[in-house]
């Protein structure tokens, strides 16, 4: 076994053939004899990669779904997915047909794997053995969560459903800021919000990698539900929803509308979570997280149509919840090669994501104490706090005080409506006024789904 051939394989799946097989077998229960199978090559080929005789499959699309079985032994190592998804995942990377993309591994460029040591006998490694290359819990960067062709794909998708939103420079908001500052209007998608996009492009990525689950099952505060709901209708499967008690009841009532079957439960977000994944193993439904590459890249869509509609952005703010949206963001401004800082807004009374910026891991807090729900995050996703962690400048707190004269003010000076969430990024932007003088500033209105009494509160 030579170096020379591990490192060609690290570049090529991002880790090496025998550090895949022991992962898959520790962390997904996945038997050796069963990987041939499932990445659609000979036994022999697997065993020879395993030895380190051979570099490479020579196969793009078995070599796409190693890099997947790859992703998900790291998700699910990390926590970022539940033991409830793999069998599911693993029916989606045999069904898989998508080819490998050259550049699409996450090996660090002039950081070469460490060294792993050969099977003890025979052709697979020992049960026990942790390679030393594998990754611990602790999630570091993920590299890029899409490519510029899957990516390309998922405009295409989106596009069906939602039009190019418009970004505009609103005079009286410029006034205020003391810069030039542009706002995407996400609030003017099907759904009144953003993550439409993310939804879309999840249930196409099932779709395309052969899958169809009897029923959808996730948890929201309105935005991610209405997403799933929309998405769920265009391809005909069923959805339930959990929210926590005392959620949006206009949200509540567009996600049944759409089609979803609404279930209350829980004090906040993190209750309706736990709720929703004890469901879906009661009744046998796939568990959508609120966090995930495939989310994530439908939501790039919007942020490679700001850099196209806008050139030259020098910041750019955008709300944080669970991370969807400001990890698009870091992720297409580093696959455009852009300068552009990317800056995440929280509530103070959710400040979950600040504090784990600052710790550089997954911080929980016990309470969440803000009006603005669509942040409203106790339990950060791990890998959505390593892609902030890596790409973001910082994260801003403010207060729900800010958060409602955002609100105001968004109303006042182009007459569109903000939920509290949809306000957070011209918060953070306000908060920060004497460091943007002279810059382009950008910010994402994320949704305008405000129910009339959260309304009337914000204006009064």
């Amino acid at each position: 076994m030579t170096d020379d051939i591990l490192t060609q394989q690290h570049q090529a799946f991002g880790a090496t053939a025998a550090a895949l097989v022991a992962g898959a077998q520790q962390v997904l229960d996945v038997h050796p004899g069963e990987l041939p199978g499932l990445l659609g090559i000979s036994d022999p080929m697997l065993g020879a990669l395993v030895a380190g005789t051979r570099s490479r499959i020579g196969n793009a699309v078995a070599t796409g779904r190693l890099i997947q079985l790859r992703q998900l032994i790291e998700d699910v190592a990390s926590g970022a997915a539940s033991r409830d998804d793999i069998p599911l995942a693993l029916a989606q990377i045999r069904a898989s047909t998508i080819p490998a993309v050259p550049g699409d591994v996450t090996a660090r460029a002039g950081t070469p794997p460490a060294p792993v040591a050969g099977p003890p006998s025979g052709d697979w490694p020992a049960p026990t053995a942790q390679p030393q290359d594998w990754s611990p819990p602790t999630v570091p960067d993920p590299g890029p969560l899409f490519t510029v062709a899957s990516l390309t794909y998922a405009r295409s998708v989106v596009a069906q459903h939602v039009p190019q939103t418009p970004v505009i420079r609103w005079p009286l908001l410029e006034q205020q800021l003391g810069t030039e500052l542009w706002v995407k209007h996400e609030n003017h998608t099907p759904v009144g919000a953003f993550k439409v996009r993310g939804g879309l492009n999840y249930l196409e990525r099932l779709r395309v990698h052969g899958a169809r689950p009897a029923g959808l099952i996730s948890a929201t505060r309105g935005n991610h539900g209405q997403s799933l709901a929309f998405a769920g209708r265009a391809h005909g499967i069923p959805v339930t929803i959990v929210v926590p008690e005392g959620n949006s009841p206009d949200k509540n009532a567009a996600m049944a509308a759409l089609g979803a079957h609404v279930i209350t439960h829980g004090h906040d977000f993190q209750a309706a979570l736990e709720h929703s994944q004890a469901l879906a193993a009661q009744h046998g439904l796939t568990v959508v997280p609120a966090f995930h590459p495939w989310l994530v890249e439908g939501v790039a869509t919007l942020a490679a149509e700001l850099h196209e509609q806008v050139r030259g952005i020098d910041v750019v703010y955008v709300p944080v919840g669970m991370g969807s949206g400001i990890a698009a963001q870091i992720n297409v401004r580093d696959m455009l090669g852009l300068a552009t800082e990317v800056v995440g807004v929280v509530s103070t009374g959710a400040p979950a994501h600040a504090h784990s910026f600052t710790a550089g891991r997954p911080i929980s807090t016990d309470v969440v104490d803000t009006f603005v729900d669509g942040v409203a995050c106790r339990v950060p996703d791990p890998m959505a706090c390593a892609v902030i962690r890596a790409g973001a400048s910082r994260i801003v707190e403010v207060s729900d005080e800010q958060a409602a004269a955002a609100m105001r003010l968004m109303f006042a000076a182009t007459h569109n409506l903000a939920e509290p969430a949809g306000s957070l990024a011209l918060a953070g932007a306000l908060a920060e006024r004497d460091r943007l003088t002279g810059r382009r500033v950008a910010i994402v209105h994320t949704g305008g789904n405000c129910d009339a009494d959260v309304l009337l509160r914000a204006l009064g």
